[in-house]
């Protein structure tokens, strides 16, 4: 399917701006600056019942962190969720109307988690942060008017990479126990010369070959190339049985999408319950641009839906 037409002018503009700049020409804090712009940019989310900003102890200082609660109901199902941006971008504010839908539409606590960017902190900070956050929701649930026994992680892009990494270690270390993973375009493999798509969308928009590899420079090194440990790619786990179902999403014009369509295959081979789900015509960044694309809408939907069934008692 052509590139969606939305997207195309969007393309068009940009290209047609002088003063344009992708994120791999800017510095980090430039580029983090551009993200939350364009979140922003799409006027005021919606409304959820309650939302609290606060920290929670990590191993390196407190982390912060965002909660979302669908209603005033008690024990309702609780996902953990990790933004986006390359772990070197994105914050609670670039995520805000993502965990909002999610947490109205799944009925459920959100809590985003804002876990320590790249280069200052490059990995395995992201990681640490990320299962300090969710043992603490874990062993928190009840007092956040959480259940326990209801719990999901997901994320998108880089916070997908994330939110497999932190179930594969759930898994090893016999807990949290989790009913869901949410993966949306995840970065699965740490290496661009696996997968076909990352030459076939080499010059994607929003996320071009050239991106990914400042996000990997700045997260794990200039010097690395190749990444072969589970904590930061996922899909060379030794196993991937044991895990909890999932549901991944893919944009056919993105060069994470032959990796996701891999880790989906490498958890149905061992077992796992999972739905692999590729949006045609759409790019990455999708998923944040529901406000101006019925896709971004029904991957949304699609989400939120998978998290109701996973949350079913």
């Amino acid at each position: 399917m052509p590139l969606h037409p939305t997207i195309q002018a969007m393309v068009d503009a940009m290209q047609q701006n002088p003063s344009y700049r992708g994120t791999h020409e800017q510095s980090p804090a430039e580029a983090r600056a551009a993200y939350r712009a364009l979140a922003q940019a799409f006027g005021p989310p919606e409304a959820v019942a309650a939302v609290e900003d606060r920290t929670l102890p990590g191993p390196a200082g407190e982390i912060p962190i965002r909660i979302y609660r669908a209603s005033s109901e008690p024990a309702l199902p609780v996902l953990v969720y990790y933004h986006g941006g390359g772990w070197v971008i994105g914050d609670l504010e670039t995520h805000d109307r993502e965990c909002r839908a999610l947490c109205n539409s799944a009925g459920c606590i959100v809590v985003s988690v804002d876990y320590r960017l790249a280069p200052e902190h490059p990995f395995p900070a992201a990681v640490e942060d990320s299962w300090a956050a969710l043992t603490w929701v874990a062993q928190h649930a009840a007092s956040l008017g959480g259940d326990p026994d209801r719990l999901a992680v997901g994320g998108d892009s880089a916070g997908g990479n994330l939110a497999a990494v932190v179930a594969l270690m759930a898994r090893d270390a016999g807990g949290p126990a989790l009913r869901h993973q949410l993966l949306i375009y995840p970065g699965v493999t740490g290496d661009t010369s696996q997968h076909a798509s990352y030459e076939e969308n080499a010059e994607a928009p929003f996320l071009p070959k050239r991106t990914i590899e400042y996000f990997m420079g700045h997260y794990f090194g200039p010097e690395q190339t190749t990444i072969d440990e589970m904590r930061a790619a996922p899909l060379t786990a030794s196993s991937h049985a044991d895990l909890p179902p999932a549901l991944v999403v893919t944009a056919e014009y993105d060069p994470l999408r032959d990796e996701g369509r891999a880790y989906a295959d490498k958890l149905e081979a061992a077992g796992v319950a999972v739905k692999y789900s590729e949006y045609p015509g759409m790019p990455h960044l999708f998923f944040q641009l529901s406000p101006i694309l019925e896709e971004g809408k029904a991957a949304l939907r699609e989400s939120a839906e998978a998290l109701r069934q996973a949350f079913t008692p």
